[in-house]
């Protein structure tokens, strides 16, 4: 009891764990802005559910002409989008090949240049192994003619 100057164990701990003017002032102003979010939450929910109500008896006597309305809309938007969509690659892919016969190295020229020199390679050795062959077949058989006609 020396440390605690003269006050009871459980006074001083009541009064070390109380709340700073700063924490309380937080915890309002949080409190606050909380339960305002969660009063617009359930008014948003109470009108959505209102509005469902209101609306499902159209929705069922319209669905023959919605549903498919809906469906020519999504493919409608789909197709509009799928287009942008090449258009803007088709474009870009342009640019690229413009920039690269330009000479203006643009991303990915060097791969290409590699994958090309790495094709160009193994045509070459292709064609040269299928001239060897082509000779070997060629002297195999001028060797089969010439052992049939001796």
């Amino acid at each position: 009891m020396s440390n605690n100057q003269g006050k009871p164990m459980t006074e001083q701990q009541r009064y070390e764990s109380a709340p700073s003017f700063r924490q309380a002032v937080k915890f309002m102003t949080a409190a606050t802005i909380g339960g305002g979010l969660l009063l617009l939450s359930g008014l948003t929910l109470t009108g959505t559910v209102v509005a469902l109500i209101l609306v499902t008896p159209l929705v069922v006597l319209f669905s023959p002409i919605l549903v498919p309305a809906a469906i020519v809309a999504f493919l409608v938007a789909t197709g509009f989008l799928f287009s942008g969509g090449f258009g803007v690659a088709a474009i870009t892919a342009l640019s690229w090949i413009y920039n690269y016969v330009t000479g203006k190295h643009p991303l990915g020229a060097d791969q290409l240049d590699q994958a090309r020199m790495m094709v160009a390679n193994t045509t070459r050795d292709m064609t040269e192994k299928a001239k060897e062959y082509g000779q070997y077949v060629q002297h195999k058989a001028q060797g089969v003619t010439q052992g049939q006609v001796s």
